[in-house]
């Protein structure tokens, strides 16, 4: 019985060290700042592939088009 009250005891001392450490934690990083890095990854990632769409869409497609009717143009 002694045997067990101890680890008991053991137990929840370690749990209370750790909660402890956990609260006194001054490292800065928490769900907040993941969140906010996510988004603006998320964002930035939005943006770039809108431009790459519209750069391919606007520019690069009706060139490439043209080209490749240019060159199966039998006709002269």
């Amino acid at each position: 019985m002694k045997n067990i009250l101890r680890k008991a005891n053991e137990f929840i001392t370690r749990k209370a060290i750790a909660a402890k450490v956990a609260v006194s934690n001054k490292r800065g990083e928490g769900y907040i700042d993941t969140a906010v890095k996510i988004l603006i990854a998320v964002v930035l990632g939005a943006l770039l592939l809108a431009g790459l769409y519209a750069l391919f869409g606007e520019v690069v497609m009706p060139t490439l088009e043209e080209r490749i009717n240019e060159m199966f143009n039998y006709a002269g």
